[in-house]
C-alpha cells in the first residue's frame, strides 16, 4: 500500500502512486479499500488528505462492511464527513451491493 502520511494533497504525490492513476495503469483489483474510497471521496480536508480520510473512516466503522452499515448521521459524526461526503459513500456501498446480487450475465 502507498504511504501518503507526508503528502498534504494528492496532486503532491508522484503521479504513479496517485489513485485514480494507478486505478487506470493496474485495474481496480490492485488498490486498497482506501485508495478506491478515496476516488469516491475525491477531496480530503485542509489537515488530511483524500486517502487519509479514507483510511480513517475505515477504522473508525471497521472495514467495508460497518462503513456500509453506517448511516448518513453516523458518517457525518466522522470530522472531515459532511452530508456530500457521507451521501456519496451511501450511493457507492449501494451501487456495490446492487451489483452483487444482480444475475450474473446482467453484470457486463
Amino acid at each position: 500500500m502507498v504511504d501518503v502520511q507526508y503528502h498534504a494533497h494528492i496532486k503532491e504525490m508522484p503521479k504513479d502512486e496517485r489513485p485514480r492513476e494507478r486505478l487506470e495503469f493496474y485495474g481496480a483489483q490492485a488498490l486498497s479499500n482506501a485508495e478506491l474510497l478515496a476516488i469516491a471521496l475525491r477531496t480530503g480536508t485542509k489537515r488530511e488528505n483524500v486517502i487519509g480520510l479514507s483510511q480513517r473512516l475505515l477504522t473508525t466503522f471497521e472495514g467495508l462492511g460497518g462503513l456500509s452499515r453506517a448511516s448518513v448521521q453516523e458518517l457525518c459524526g466522522v470530522p472531515g464527513i459532511g452530508r456530500a461526503k457521507a451521501v456519496q459513500i451511501k450511493a457507492a456501498m449501494e451501487l456495490g451491493k446492487r451489483v452483487m446480487f444482480m444475475p450474473d450475465g446482467d453484470r457486463i
